[in-house]
């Protein structure tokens, strides 16, 4: 069994109810939020303790595993003191708020010989089963273009929370906070990216971070992709459409888990349709969201090869971000990797 403390119980949240199905595997044991009510509020039958302080979770030897849903700034010096207590850690959107942090935490990491888990759970869902194996069974061939919508509604309400919306608490806007989850789909599906343009902008909200952006991809194999976004629709919705040689898979709106809405496949050559119908009807969906996330962790941490996020994950996912941001701000095109000499390694904030 592993015991987990969740550190914050606003995102913490959604984590709590995937442990919840998942009961051989994981106990919690421990909820940290400075505010207990609201820990409260979400006990139910469970028997994990609330505390405030999270020396108390670092310092436990009967807890294995942080689970940190903390604002964004606090991710980095969070992380490394759990590493540094020998803890495994779980790490919610984004990493870093830097390259040169996301950094950090691989040299704590492999100094502490614990693993760490950046959230990305939006890659488990039946749509994507069905996916990877059209591509395992080479009905989709090389990718060639891409377009991913992150059309989501924010209002005044929502950066209420004091934190939100601000460089010192968010640390960056709709690009680090909302399509974060959809550009790793398009990297985890289309390659690594070579090189971006960007432009981005504040026209929704009177915030300081942006909530609106366009932004065009050139990946390592070739392939091109689009992504658009922006905090001002009238609702929340994504739409991804991942072009193949072979096959064009085109999602529904389903906003925050886009594997678990309905899918369309379809074959170039309408000869090859059969077969790529008899693949999707044939594929056993896996768990999706944060319990299929969760059992990913859980395999990683028994030594069971599996689908788990990894720590390269996360810190490509930084990268691409600082990329962006640098983009945007240069009106130029940047090139992938980034070196430690980048003017943004050390952080994209104004």
């Amino acid at each position: 069994m592993i015991r987990v403390a969740i550190l914050g119980a606003g995102i913490g949240r959604e984590h709590l109810l995937a442990y919840r199905l998942l009961p051989g595997q994981y106990e919690v044991a421990m909820i940290v939020d400075q505010n207990t009510a609201r820990a409260e509020e979400l006990r139910q039958d469970d028997s994990f303790s609330v505390v405030e302080d999270i020396a108390t979770a670092l310092n436990d030897p009967d807890v294995d595993l942080i689970d940190i849903c903390l604002p964004p700034h606090l991710h980095v010096p969070v992380c490394l003191q759990a590493l540094e207590s020998g803890k495994h850690v779980i790490c919610e959107k984004p990493l870093a708020t830097s390259l040169e942090g996301a950094h950090r935490i691989a040299q704590a990491a492999k100094a502490s010989g614990k693993r760490v888990f950046p959230v990305f759970q939006y890659r488990w869902g039946p749509a994507f089963d069905q996916l990877r194996q059209l591509i395992g069974e080479g009905l989709a061939g090389q990718p060639q273009v891409a377009s991913v919508e992150t059309h989501w509604s924010r209002c005044a309400d929502y950066y209420a929370v004091p934190w939100r919306g601000t460089w010192a608490g968010e640390q960056g806007g709709a690009v680090l906070g909302h399509a974060i989850h959809n550009h790793d789909l398009l990297t985890h599906f289309m390659g690594p990216v070579a090189r971006v343009a960007a432009m981005m902008t504040t026209r929704v909200n009177d915030i300081e971070t942006e909530d609106c952006a366009t932004i065009s991809f050139e990946m390592q194999n070739g392939a091109m992709a689009s992504s658009s976004i922006t905090l001002g629709a009238a609702t929340n919705e994504s739409r991804i459409r991942l072009v193949f040689e072979h096959l064009t898979a085109t999602s529904g709106t389903e906003p925050y888990a886009p594997g678990t809405g309905t899918w369309t496949f379809k074959a170039r050559v309408p000869a090859r349709q059969e077969a790529v119908d008899r693949v999707v009807s044939s594929t056993q969906p896996g768990p999706a969201g944060f319990v299929g996330f969760l059992t990913g962790v859980a395999q990683a941490l028994r030594g069971i090869h599996g689908a788990a996020v990894t720590l390269e994950d996360g810190i490509a996912s930084i990268e691409l971000v600082t990329a962006i941001y640098s983009a945007a701000s240069t009106r130029s095109y940047v090139n992938l990797p980034l070196l430690s000499t980048h003017p943004m390694f050390k952080g994209w904030q104004p």
